[in-house]
């Protein structure tokens, strides 16, 4: 028997390898020179200088780029909230659904994962422009109320204005709650889907409402989906690159954005590096928030 075990892990050792290797020289090395990139300067067009400098953090916290790293932390929050709003009452159809139509529905769910990012931002667009499908069906029904009104004898609307959907926090917001609710939804379905029904049963039965039973027994014993859905959601939201860029406007840009510009537009890596690595702080801080708040729920769960 103690063969066969040190045989075994020589087998996981093999297959752990490879992706070991990946892993370390894919990922860990590629970002720890970007953070060593964090602490230099710019000597020329392209050469940079490791010297240890704290300058360029001290330059993130600047009230411009902490103005901007707020505003990302907002829409983000914003955006996870919204596909909370959203993604819990569909999860939970989802889940009571019969059982041949659970399939199909979270195929609908993870359909938006088989096109691209980028052919999924311009149909938006193509819905949200001047001329898209929104203000068409506006004009179409201001036309004929327009038309109705000059009938019977009232003022006309007026000339139509079509609605302005892009280049704005609106497009930006609407298309991160587009692009990431399936990220809410999935992980909401699979733990309502092993929720304790007789639980709701029993609430029910004991007069608590259908209302009272969503907040009281459902939300509840949701929570560890609910935090892993706002987890996997608000941080691709917070580092979001292509949809603030192609939907928002000026005033509409992110810190991604302002990253992208440091590398390429602006040449100053440096600087680029620290604003990556602090979004990466970030992160660290809302990963170990949501460690914590599980761990405090295991221990009220266990006392």
């Amino acid at each position: 028997m103690e063969q066969s075990w040190r045989q075994a892990k020589g087998l996981f050792a093999a297959l752990m390898s490879a992706p070991f290797v990946w892993l370390v020289f894919f990922f860990f090395v590629p970002l720890g020179i970007v953070w060593l990139y964090s602490f230099g300067e710019n000597r020329g067009l392209i050469d940079i200088a490791f010297t240890g400098t704290w300058s360029n953090y001290a330059k993130a916290l600047e009230p411009l780029y902490l103005g901007i790293f707020a505003k990302s932390l907002w829409v983000a929050a914003l955006t996870t909230f919204l596909c909370v709003v959203i993604g819990f009452p569909v999860a939970l159809a989802i889940t009571f659904s019969p059982d041949k139509w659970k399939p199909w529905l979270l195929l609908l769910v993870m359909l938006p994962f088989w096109t691209n990012l980028l052919i999924r931002t311009y149909a938006l667009i193509a819905v949200l422009r001047s001329e898209g499908y929104v203000n068409q069906t506006y004009r179409f029904l201001w036309e004929h109320a327009s038309g109705v009104m000059t009938l019977i004898g009232l003022q006309p609307l007026g000339t139509f204005q079509p609605l302005e959907l892009l280049y704005n926090n609106f497009a930006v917001v609407l298309g991160l709650v587009y692009v990431h609710l399936p990220f809410m939804i999935l992980p909401l379905y699979s733990t309502l889907d092993r929720l304790d029904r007789s639980l709701l049963e029993a609430s029910l039965d004991l007069g608590a409402g259908h209302i009272r039973t969503m907040f009281s027994i459902v939300i509840p014993l949701a929570g560890a989906g609910i935090a892993s859905g706002v987890l996997i959601t608000f941080i691709p939201a917070l580092g979001a690159y292509l949809t603030p860029d192609l939907l928002g406007g000026t005033d509409s840009q992110m810190i991604a954005n302002v990253i992208e510009s440091q590398f390429k537009r602006a040449n100053n890596w440096p600087f680029g590096a620290a604003l990556c690595f602090i979004l990466v702080y970030l992160t660290f801080i809302g990963i170990a928030i949501q460690g914590l708040l599980d761990s405090t729920a295991k221990k009220r769960g266990m006392a």
